[in-house]
């Protein structure tokens, strides 16, 4: 794996994780075989189940919310951890084993290599696959994917995808404010994506990567219908608006 030993290479896992017990700790495990990241990090916000003893004692470390503030927020201490923490790349995966870790190396090696800074997942485009997808699922994330490219002026095939790698260093840029109170749930994602973009100095690109949605489970979201949707299309409106920064 090509990499520029001129920038700061060392890479964490971030699972933000939300009654994840029976699933995140196989997703810890999945990763450490993989070893493509040097520490693994569980942000549980505020689990009623034993999401955060399932995870350390699978090796992650694990840092628990004492309220539920949700997925913005945990992705919010997951950031931060790794800039206290001096690492260079963050690598964002579903606690919930959609993800397939083995992908890790393909999403994070054009950052290794100083090609990009910014990769985000991606199912829809060529070489992308979704395992146990339904028609809804299908179409409205695709309608997404379309109005943000919209908002954006740049085509993203997979804009809902969970699974990205950036630098670290993106958020040197004041106009990357994740710090904002609104920006606690759904939003933060969008956002994130939106802002690196629209950044004419984040070099951003899409992978193709593979989503499970297994057969023997009953729920594969813990999105609200309406006001998660709006939550996932606030960043881009207000953005877009200049209603927010």
């Amino acid at each position: 794996m090509a990499t520029a030993p001129s920038r700061n290479n060392k890479i964490y896992a971030l699972l933000p994780a939300y009654n994840e017990s029976g699933k995140i700790g196989l997703v810890v495990e999945k990763i450490k075989k993989t070893g493509a990241v040097d520490t693994i990090l569980v942000v549980d916000d505020c689990s009623s189940d034993d999401t955060s003893k399932e995870a350390s004692s699978a090796g992650a470390v694990v840092i628990r919310h004492e309220i539920n503030r949700g997925v913005g927020a945990a992705i919010r201490t997951g950031v931060k951890f790794g800039l206290e923490n001096d690492f260079g790349i963050c690598t964002i995966l579903s606690g919930d084993d959609q993800h397939e870790p083995t992908e890790i190396g393909r999403v994070v090696s054009p950052i290794m290599a100083d090609e990009y800074d910014f990769i985000q997942g991606s199912r829809r485009m060529r070489g992308g696959r979704v395992v146990n997808d339904r028609p809804f699922r299908m179409i409205t994330t695709q309608m997404y994917s379309l109005l943000f490219s919209t908002f954006v002026f740049k085509r993203i095939t997979d804009a809902t995808n969970g699974f990205r790698a950036f630098r670290l260093s993106i958020f040197d840029d004041p106009s990357m404010d994740i710090d904002q109170d609104w920006l606690d749930r759904y939003e933060l994602e969008p956002y994130i994506l939106y802002k690196a973009v629209t950044s004419k100095k984040i070099r951003v690109k899409e992978v193709p990567i593979t989503i499970y949605y297994h057969s023997e489970r009953k729920q594969f979201t813990k999105m609200k219908p309406f006001a998660d949707w709006w939550r996932l299309a606030k960043p881009m409106i207000y953005l877009g608006l200049k209603l927010r920064k």
